[in-house]
């Protein structure tokens, strides 16, 4: 029986670059994610009797809110949902399950690479039917609509068993448990050369993938154990865990270190790769060389056609604002299309919906293509495993020959995370305010060419999204961007991004904070942001 509950409206349910996140006490308020849940429902139209595809990364909090979200669904006339085992879904996975099975669209309860627990990080965001995150005129009216809310309905059925593969029906509406893994492994298996990487693997070629505790342990232990024969063993911390085991489960140098500096000792495994809490992002090390996450956009643009999936060729490449100038070079000598966004998977859809991108990548380890609407972390690597593969070359072999061909662009981010809100937001706005008299003022031997607050113009729909970042570039190509973060829960997150162009292949293997000093010095000098954020260094630096 349906029933309608009255509630009262919290004001604070804006969703962020990636759906609304809070900490889970804030979630555990009585009716708070129902409340979410029933305006993401009041802002759409025509899903009667439509498919929703519900899951998530497995992380404190996500089965009793997919419990929630069925018997709304149920409630708002849906006709059928589609639940992974578990209650889980990866994010890649649920786009692909969108996609495969013509939904109306999906509920993903993540917060991605932030920590997990009773006292950590929750979140929930819509995707679209196409399975990408609901643009932006989606989120505002789901958060206009959180603002003024006063009732929800809800089945009062009983808690179903997620564990359960089958179908089942509840007040009229179809629910179907599903095997997680299945679809997106099989997705996987169509795009790259599996015999040609499980070749790699049985030559020697040793790996190491770390789940960090998170969704993606079932989806590697099916593709690189079952289908790929890497030894038992290769995936690591691969069951997923409320709490990620107590890791912070986000694949960068900081919080994946220990995989680094296995694949870094001597006897350590030739390849290593970690994913993050809901399997979008990736981190891809080999001996003696991390990649940047803006070289492996740039690395498997160029060497795509490997990969039977993409041996047609790419139509363009997208990447993040933030991101480093590195593809656009490829794209350049491909002479394709090549196109920047705000940061935000959301600001891909277009393109790659309308066919002008087909790879696409950010700076915050996250690539992806046209496969899914998400980024997807075991994809990218798997593609650089088809390259290792195809080429018969390291990791370092391959990412030196692509600086000598293309030039090197050095990169870093220095994140500055949960500083105060105000003195964050005052940063932000006194930078704004000097934009206009920066050009031709010199810094040292650097000269500022322009600075702006970077704006979208969307090619495909005309929309226009502002404020997007300040970039300051300098002469010669280098430059300088500030943005606060979307993705934390907790005070805001300053984000500054540093970059050098070195087209000298005698210049490349200089240490990048070190190539990188007077620009970091001067990121300071013209943002005060020491003085601002009240920290020495960053809290991380990637």
């Amino acid at each position: 029986m349906i029933k309608t509950v009255a509630t009262t409206a919290y004001q604070d349910q804006k969703p962020g670059t990636s759906g609304l996140r809070k900490k889970v006490p804030v979630f555990a308020q009585e009716n708070y994610a129902e409340n979410f849940i029933q305006s993401i429902f009041d802002s759409l139209e025509g899903f009667k009797g439509k498919t929703l595809v519900i899951g998530g990364d497995g992380r404190y909090y996500n089965r009793e809110v997919i419990q929630k979200a069925i018997k709304m669904a149920a409630a708002a006339g849906f006709g059928k949902v589609m639940v992974g085992q578990g209650g889980i879904l990866s994010t890649p996975a649920a786009s692909n399950v969108i996609r495969k099975y013509q939904a109306f669209g999906g509920i993903v309860l993540s917060a991605s690479h932030n920590p997990g627990g009773p006292t950590e990080d929750f979140g929930i965001k819509y995707n679209i039917g196409n399975g990408g995150p609901a643009p932006e005129k989606i989120t505002d009216a789901i958060y206009d609509r959180s603002k003024s809310i006063t009732e929800y309905k809800i089945s009062d059925a009983a808690d179903v068993d997620l564990d359960d593969i089958g179908t089942l029906k509840i007040d009229g509406m179809e629910l179907e448990i599903i095997d997680p893994v299945e679809d997106y492994a099989a997705l996987m298996e169509g795009l790259f050369d599996f015999p040609s990487i499980r070749a790699l693997l049985a030559s020697g070629v040793r790996i190491a993938i770390d789940s960090m505790g998170a969704v993606t342990g079932p989806y590697a232990k099916e593709i690189f154990e079952n289908r790929l024969g890497a030894p038992e063993g290769s995936v690591r911390n691969f069951v997923p865990l409320p709490d990620f085991g107590g890791h912070h489960p986000d694949p960068n140098l900081v919080h994946a270190k220990e995989l680094y500096d296995d694949v870094m000792s001597k006897d350590g495994p030739h390849f290593g790769a970690a994913s993050d809490g809901d399997g979008d992002r990736n981190m891809v090390v080999g001996k003696g060389m991390f990649v940047t996450p803006s070289d492996s956009l740039a690395i498997i643009s160029a060497n795509a056609t490997v990969a039977p999936g993409y041996a047609r060729g790419i139509a363009g490449i997208a990447r993040s604002m933030p991101t480093s100038a590195a593809a656009d070079r490829v794209a350049e000598k491909l002479k394709i299309g090549m196109y920047e966004t705000p940061t935000g998977w959301k600001f891909f859809g277009n393109l790659l919906d309308a066919g002008k991108a087909t790879i696409c990548g950010e700076e915050s380890f996250g690539t992806g293509s046209d496969h899914v609407r998400e980024k997807d972390g075991l994809w990218a690597v798997l593609f650089w495993l088809n390259i290792l593969a195809a080429r018969n070359e390291s990791v370092k072999e391959v990412v030196t020959k692509h600086w000598a061909e293309y030039g090197r662009n050095y990169y870093s981010r220095h994140d500055y995370e949960e500083v105060d809100s105000d003195a964050a937001n005052g940063m932000m706005t006194a930078l704004r305010d000097k934009l206009a008299t920066l050009p031709g003022q010199t810094f040292g031997a650097l000269k500022v060419a322009a600075a702006d607050d970077f704006a979208y113009h969307d090619p495909i729909d005309g929309s226009v999204s502002k404020n997007q970042g300040i970039r300051i570039l300098f002469e010669g190509g280098s430059r300088v961007v500030f943005r606060l973060s979307g993705t934390g829960t907790s005070g805001a997150t300053i984000r500054v991004y540093v970059e050098r162009y070195e087209p000298d292949a005698a210049r490349h293997d200089i240490e990048t904070q070190t190539a990188l000093a007077d620009l970091i010095a001067v990121a300071d000098e013209i943002s005060d942001l020491k003085k601002r954020s009240g920290r020495d260094a960053p809290t991380v630096i990637t």
